[in-house]
């Protein structure tokens, strides 16, 4: 797939400008209509932030009006105020898989609850019934699933323990086995209804790695990296802090981002975005970053020179400055510019063989 296949419509932005360019070449988004996307990322490194917005970048986009945003909650870990830090709109739109009788959400347990639950909305879809519409679906994370095998396999150990029974056979929870069945067809589904899934992976340490092997690795099979559009590995960098009342602060992170086998542009990336507790992605700030560190922007004891703003000062009062001049979109294209002809210049020129 080419990232100049996709209409700019179809695109879902992550909210952070420098990201949409690493994934898809465009400043427009990051996930695709009709796609399966998968992220994977260690613990506090801001996954679950970093999907959210996802969803409250589908809130304010007119693209995505009609669609419902799932955020299957299997973890509960997300327990921020969703108003607060990802507006109103999307806090009226967010919705669970399900609810029960007396209207409390219900998410999935199991593997085998979500493979029927996504199936469930796409086949809705495909057979035009009432109320079904197109979905932005987020799994927070496959790895909180439990499995059928996995619970009838507790159950036989339950009851051996209390009759002193050798339990015998397969401890494993068959999950990889059950997303190499499925999750093809949902692939095909999401394609057909042109809804988006995001599933959600914790790292694991890869004691088989070796000395010069990868160090983290992540359950669930193989076919979570296969079908997946693009992959994205987040790790936890250096915490942001702040002098406040004489004592130095945490108010944030850097979230180092791998981008890994994407489909859409062919090209793998690694950026960092800073992640604020208060305010979540600092899209500005991270784009800021990134141009000094590429050197399009100058550096000095005097602060950072930036011709196109006509400016020269601390990234304090760049930013300042940004924000209260509603300048956001004029640094997008400054961005955008300089990550094309980064893309140009490193494109290998040779004679063609066909």
């Amino acid at each position: 797939m080419d990232s100049m296949q996709v209409k700019k419509e179809d695109f879902l932005s992550s909210g952070c400008t420098i990201l949409n360019l690493a994934c898809s070449g465009t400043p427009y988004g990051c996930a695709a209509k009709g796609k399966y996307h998968w992220i994977v990322g260690d613990s506090s490194s801001g996954k679950t932030f970093l999907t959210l917005t996802f969803l409250a970048e589908a809130s304010i986009n007119h693209n995505f009006d009609d669609y419902d945003l799932i955020f299957d909650n299997v973890e509960d870990g997300a327990l921020m105020d969703v108003s607060r830090f990802f507006g109103q709109k999307l806090a009226d739109r967010i919705q669970p898989p399900a609810v029960d009788e007396d209207g409390e959400p219900v998410y999935s347990q199991d593997i085998e609850d979500f493979y029927c639950r996504v199936e469930d909305r796409i086949e809705a879809i495909q057979k035009n019934k009432k109320g079904a519409r197109p979905f932005i679906w987020l799994l927070d994370s496959m790895d909180a699933l439990s499995s059928k095998a996995e619970s009838a396999k507790f159950k036989e150990i339950r009851k051996a323990s209390t009759t002193g029974a050798t339990v015998t056979g397969d401890y494993g929870d068959g999950k990889a086995k059950i997303n190499s069945r499925y999750m093809r067809r949902v692939v095909a589904g999401l394609r057909d209804t042109k809804s988006i899934l995001i599933v959600l992976s914790q790292t694991r340490d890869n004691f088989d790695a070796g000395m010069f092997g990868p160090q983290t690795t992540s359950a669930g099979g193989r076919s979570l990296k296969f079908y997946a559009v693009w992959q994205m590995w987040t790790s936890l960098g250096s915490r942001i802090k702040k002098t406040v009342l004489n004592t130095e602060r945490q108010v944030g992170v850097h979230t180092h981002i791998q981008i890994k086998k994407n489909r859409l542009t062919g090209r793998e990336w690694k950026i960092t975005i800073p992640i604020y507790h208060t305010v979540g992605i600092d899209n500005v700030g991270a784009t800021i970053d990134y141009l000094l560190a590429e050197k399009h922007w100058e550096s000095t004891r005097g602060g950072i020179i930036v011709p196109e703003f006509d400016f020269k000062g601390s990234r304090g009062r760049l930013i300042e400055k940004i924000e209260s001049e509603d300048l956001e979109q004029d640094l997008d294209e400054i961005v955008t510019d300089f990550w094309k002809r980064v893309e140009e210049a490193s494109v290998v020129h040779r004679k063609s063989k066909y």
